[in-house]
């Protein structure tokens, strides 16, 4: 089975600490009351949708890199479907 590089997992965590340092800068109360959800599924979600948007405005409107160079992911069905 294909597995993402030492490289690739270090670029995804990146992004994931920048959403999440974004996210506490952005917050105009005391940061200590951020949470994000602790079940890692909902956690997922959060961070995807996030990611989802900042990736289609790198990606897909300034053009400045493509879905894998911004956060790799490994195809391991037919549809395509994105898995991290």
């Amino acid at each position: 089975m294909k597995e993402l590089t030492e490289e690739q997992i270090k670029k995804q965590d990146s992004v994931d600490n920048a959403i999440y340092q974004l996210i506490q800068e952005l917050n105009p109360a005391d940061k200590s009351k951020v949470t994000f959800p602790v079940i890692p599924a909902c956690r997922e979600s959060f961070f995807g949708e996030v990611r989802d948007v900042i990736e289609d405005w790198m990606v897909e409107r300034l053009k400045i890199t493509d879905e894998q160079g911004f956060y790799a992911y490994l195809e391991e069905n037919t549809e395509g479907e994105k898995h991290a």
